[in-house]
């Protein structure tokens, strides 16, 4: 039996039950892409999706405070078009990192408010003319100004990629201590693209300098890491606007991930009561906001309380990575 997955995106009712996206210290000792083993990656064309955003279609000076309350949560783009006992194995290759960073909360599934994440942020974008909001968080990589969020914050996942994509790092209450920062070109796993497969539910933004100096320089970016072990301890992030949230502050979770207990994709759940907004935000290794990236927040099921599910990131996301952090 098809269970439905909810999006978390800003302003659902609805628990993490279906697909979420949502949206510290500075990482150091950033290593590029070049460092990652196997990040020389030959076949990865066929895997992921690339836009150049043109310049109409870039932020600019688009989103106003205003415009900001306004945009409603990516969860809503979402299309449940898994079937039940058709998924696949997500291909894992050898383990690869960027940049290990340490690590600090405790185990329970109700979010808690911290402070900003100076490289963790809220994603603003438009698709169909509508306004929506994700989380997201930057990431190091050879062009210095690359940030992850939920693939269907970038992309509808099957369907038309995002126009006027902005990161807003550090988000809280209004205030945008560093900036807006646009999105020139967006990549996706074709799997996304093309059909919606929730278990590669990540996109990459490449992002454009405000000042001249580089998003990593300015708010600093998480080391990433791929094709690691399953039911491994995580901390995610994120900006959840449903009750009891309202996206305007950093919430984290902290837990254990376990298989999709319906088989309906290769994603894996952690405890998380987040809400619709959250989709995209991070999901470290360990505990606090300087471990190594691992997984974005992407889905839950609304008959399954406080589960937030994220994508296994294997050889396709990792591929995805390498196309974008280029």
């Amino acid at each position: 039996m098809m269970r439905s997955k909810v999006k978390v995106g800003a302003l659902s009712a609805l628990l993490i039950g279906t697909l979420v996206g949502a949206g510290g210290f500075l990482s150091t000792g950033a290593a590029s892409a070049a460092s990652v083993p196997g990040a020389v990656i030959t076949s990865s064309s066929a895997d992921v999706d690339h836009w150049v955003v043109p310049q109409t279609q870039q932020g600019g000076d688009y989103w106003t405070p205003e415009r900001m309350q306004g945009a409603i949560p990516g969860e809503v783009l979402v299309q449940d078009n898994i079937v039940a006992g058709a998924i696949g194995t997500v291909a894992a290759g050898a383990t690869s990192l960027v940049a290990p960073q340490e690590a600090d909360p405790e185990q329970s599934p109700t979010a808690s408010r911290i402070s900003p994440v100076s490289h963790i942020g809220k994603v603003f974008f438009t698709l169909g003319g509508t306004d929506y909001v994700c989380s997201g968080n930057s990431v190091s990589a050879v062009n210095e100004n690359t940030v992850v969020t939920a693939g269907h914050c970038v992309n509808e996942g099957p369907g038309a990629f995002a126009s006027r994509l902005t990161f807003v790092p550090a988000y809280e209450n209004g205030s945008a201590p560093f900036g807006q920062w646009n999105a020139t070109e967006l990549y996706a796993p074709t799997q996304w693209t093309n059909s919606g497969d929730i278990s590669y539910d990540t996109g990459f933004a490449v992002v454009s300098s405000l000042t001249g100096m580089s998003l990593s320089d300015t708010v600093g970016a998480s080391g990433v890491t791929f094709n690691q072990s399953r039911g491994l301890t995580y901390t995610a992030y994120g900006y959840p606007a449903a009750a009891p949230f309202d996206g305007e502050t950093l919430q984290s979770c902290y837990g254990t991930a376990t298989p999709d207990p319906y088989g309906q994709s290769q994603s894996q759940g952690i405890p998380c009561n987040m809400t619709g907004g959250s989709s995209g935000g991070p999901w470290m290794i360990g505990s606090g906001s300087t471990g190594l990236q691992n997984s974005v927040n992407s889905f839950g099921y609304n008959n399954i309380a406080d589960t937030m599910f994220g994508p296994y990131w294997g050889s396709v996301i990792e591929n995805t990575y390498v196309a974008a952090s280029a």
